[in-house]
């Protein structure tokens, strides 16, 4: 007979008997698996020491409420915007009840908890993202009140710390969720220019809009040592690309080696660290504080192409590609090339053009039109380094008082090794950022594929058109099929309920015109078309050429406030 030792919750020890006919019995959750070494570890241990292994020294992803516990001053936190009605914009069956279900198991009503703490006796605005709920995922709830939170710190005069932890854009929620990537990134801008602190902290994950937007956008940005951080999963690099990821790619490491992350931020350390951080920055802190074009679309017409036939038109062989419409609608056009940074991306090019004498730059995703230009120019999906040059070009526009025509056609932003090497996540957020705010008028034209945040980093102006057989989305309908049915072969079927067409979203209020295509564009014979967008360009400039740079700004935020 074998005398075993067993651990009470208070912490003493009692002897069980162990032979043939009994065995030890462990109560369910007081042993945990470490995930890093595969120890057993004590379950209160865990809590005790920061949610650590005590073995390996290997981190388990912690409770939003946990965290909060580990930097807030004891009874300091005050918890906002509880109880959100419930974003279904889709229709999605099932949606609700899972949503509910999560609420139940995990007593989180989001993917994000917001309010107001003290850390180290200074107040400060704190969101602190779980795992739990849908992946930490991005949908309009989430969106909200992380926009909610910046602009009660904005007015509070207080700083602002999140914690992030995401596996990107809410799949489930559409377009909408994408969306949410403008609207925080603007309100963090808002906030900024109060001249307030924004410090972000990534933990494991932090992936997709969340970075591509709030995430990367703190005036410090920290990381917790062997977080996973980066626009695209490293599945979907690795399938890409046809290679294996060297060890260590996309971690916290990474991203301070590359000039992404400030430091790194030890789990036991980082209330003090916090603290010190918020002290530092305390000196000098104020005290207290339409047109007719689209309006046949209000209706379905009978025989009108579904959603599916409209992906498959804009993805069309043959279908005009940015430079046509720049050689079609402007004169004088010279291109201007790189990003004074790493380089000249061909899946975007900009430049300097003259419209009726109007000086306005002009920028597109350029798809190509042979086999071999399509692969120089990179399928049209862009890297950190075109993002980069977009915005130098739109900056530059602002200095000189030029209006900023962009045409959008990207079936997404690149997912490659180099281009989160190079910061991919970052540049969209850097133009979402800049964009909300930049001085000069700002449109763009949905010509044929809308992909996800690629697009919306050329796409978060002060009114967004499409063309009627183009589509604008928050994933491709293969992907969406295979995240939310995990079948990709019903991408037909997802277009249909994803709101992705023109007339879809010209309803949803996501974009303000649907130009109107007789017949499918084409790039042998454009010229009607293109007379009909210089036509409604110079309107556009015309009504916004009248506006000041502040009541720009301010209807540019109220437009992606409302989604």
């Amino acid at each position: 007979m074998i005398r075993m030792l067993k651990r009470t919750p208070s912490n003493s020890y009692i002897r069980i008997k162990s032979g043939s006919k009994s065995l030890p019995e462990v109560p369910e959750g007081m042993w945990r698996k470490c995930n890093k070494c595969g120890a057993p570890i004590y379950t209160e241990d865990v809590r005790a020491g920061a949610y650590i292994c005590p073995k390996c020294g290997g981190y388990f992803r912690m409770h939003a409420y946990r965290r909060i516990e580990l930097v807030a001053d004891e009874g300091s936190f005050e918890e906002w915007d509880r109880g959100l009605p419930l974003s279904n914009p889709l229709g999605l069956s099932g949606y609700a009840r899972k949503v509910s279900e999560l609420k139940e198991k995990t007593g989180l009503d989001e993917a994000v908890i917001t309010g107001k703490a003290k850390i180290g006796g200074f107040e400060t605005v704190i969101g602190v993202m779980d795992g739990r709920f849908i992946m930490g995922s991005m949908g309009h709830n989430v969106g909200e009140k992380i926009t909610r939170a910046f602009e009660r710190a904005a007015r509070e005069r207080l700083p602002v710390i999140l914690f992030c932890c995401s596996g990107g854009a809410r799949m489930q929620e559409g377009i909408v969720s994408l969306m949410q990537m403008a609207k925080t990134a603007a309100a963090v801008k808002r906030h900024s220019d109060a001249g307030l602190l924004y410090i972000s902290v990534l933990t494991e994950p932090t992936m997709g809009g969340v970075t591509a937007s709030f995430a990367m956008l703190g005036d410090i940005i920290l990381a917790e040592p062997g977080a996973v951080i980066g626009f695209a999963g490293p599945r979907v690099i690795e399938q890409t690309i046809g290679q294996k990821l060297p060890e260590g790619f996309q971690t916290a490491e990474f991203l301070v080696e590359h000039g992404f992350v400030d430091a790194i931020i030890r789990r036991e350390e980082s209330k003090a660290m916090l603290a010190g951080l918020l002290a530092l920055h305390q000196p000098g802190r104020p005290d207290g504080a339409e047109s007719g074009v689209s309006e046949r679309f209000g209706s379905r017409r009978e025989n009108e192409p579904d959603a599916w036939e409209r992906v498959r038109l804009s993805r069309k062989k043959g279908r005009p590609t940015g430079l046509d419409y720049i050689g079609g609608i402007f004169s004088d056009f010279v291109e201007l090339h790189g990003d004074r940074a790493f380089g000249d991306d061909q899946a975007v090019v900009g430049g300097i053009a003259s419209l009726h004498g109007c000086p306005v730059t002009v920028i597109a995703q350029q798809k190509g039109r042979s086999t071999k230009e399509n692969i120089e120019r990179n399928f049209s999906m862009p890297s950190p380094e075109g993002y980069r040059k977009a915005l130098r070009l739109m900056k530059q526009a602002e200095k000189f008082r030029r209006p900023v025509i962009c045409f959008v056609d990207t079936p997404g932003a690149f997912c490659g090794m180099e281009a989160e090497e190079r910061g991919q996540g970052e540049a969209i957020a850097r133009n979402l950022l800049e964009l909300s705010s930049l001085k000069t008028p700002v449109l763009s034209v949905v010509i044929g594929e809308g992909g996800s945040g690629g697009a919306l980093a050329l796409a978060a102006g002060d009114e967004v058109w499409m063309l009627e057989n183009a589509v604008y989305s928050v994933l491709s309908p293969e992907g969406f099929a295979s995240i939310v049915w995990k079948d990709s072969k019903r991408a037909d079927e997802a277009a249909r309920i994803m709101g992705i067409t023109a007339r879809e979203l010209k309803e949803m209020g996501v974009v303000e015109q649907v130009i109107p295509e007789e017949e499918p564009a084409d790039r042998k014979d454009c010229k009607k078309l293109c007379r009909r967008l210089e036509q409604e360009i110079c309107g556009f400039l015309e009504r916004y050429g009248r506006m000041t740079p502040e009541e720009l700004i301010e209807r540019r935020y109220k437009r992606f406030r409302s989604m």
